[in-house]
């Protein structure tokens, strides 16, 4: 995604404290975004598929219908993109915000140019998967173990007939480990092929996105026969790529 494209992006930002929400508005407008505004979740799913919203600036501590719900239900209905917006103590929330679905999350107190190159890195990284799924006809499927993921529509089909439209972080984590098939790939690789973003030890995205992958590729954790866990190293995938 180019600059000039960014910056014709929709944001919408989901705050119920008026001076923070004020404060991200003027910032993102000021940067040349388009931006709306809501101080609670209701009708939120309507107005993103009426607006065209691209990205959601997302507080989870909301009145009525928190956060985390919102999260699911977006997520469920939408390929928007979604950042979290939570206090510095909440790291279950935040755990719990990227099983749901959420993209990339920050801490409060923040410096608005930190969420404002999250939001860019998030942006253009929509736009790419969305010009990946544009028919090619020198894209070819990946099979595996039975399994197909069509990477053109981000889609994945089980061995019983069962097919499921992977979010954006799932799909570029299986499509990493399916390019390196019997290689470790450490955090900090998988890191930057999921978020581009620097990688710190307290930050488990990876390991939330392999658990949500093992559970959809019916790959027990407890004895995984796909995504191996390669201890101290990071993961590899086991299965047989054709």
């Amino acid at each position: 995604m180019t600059k000039e494209t960014n910056h014709r992006a929709h944001i919408m930002v989901v705050e119920d404290d008026p001076a923070s929400r004020a404060l991200l508005v003027g910032y993102f407008e000021q940067e040349g975004y388009r931006v709306s505004e809501s101080g609670q979740a209701e009708d939120l799913l309507q107005r993103i598929e009426r607006e065209h919203i691209a990205l959601v600036l997302l507080d989870i501590k909301l009145p009525g219908k928190d956060g985390l719900t919102l999260t699911r239900e977006l997520r469920a209905a939408s390929r928007v993109g979604i950042i979290l917006v939570t206090a510095k103590d909440d790291d279950i929330d935040r755990i719990v915000g990227l099983e749901l679905g959420a993209d990339d999350y920050v801490t409060k107190p923040f410096n608005p140019r930190e969420l404002l190159v999250r939001a860019k890195n998030l942006l253009w990284r929509i736009d790419g998967a969305g010009r990946a799924e544009r028919p090619d006809p020198e894209q070819g499927c990946w099979h595996f173990e039975g399994w197909t993921l069509n990477p053109q529509k981000r889609l994945l089909l089980a061995p019983d007939g069962r097919s499921e439209r992977l979010p954006q972080g799932e799909f570029k984590l299986l499509l990493a480990l399916l390019t390196h098939a019997g290689q470790v790939l450490s955090r900090d690789q998988l890191m930057d092929a999921i978020h581009d973003r620097e990688w710190t030890p307290n930050d488990r995205s990876v390991d939330v996105l392999i658990g949500r992958l093992r559970r959809k590729l019916d790959d027990n954790p407890a004895d995984p026969r796909l995504i191996l866990t390669a201890h101290g190293a990071g993961y590899l995938f086991a299965g047989e790529v054709g």
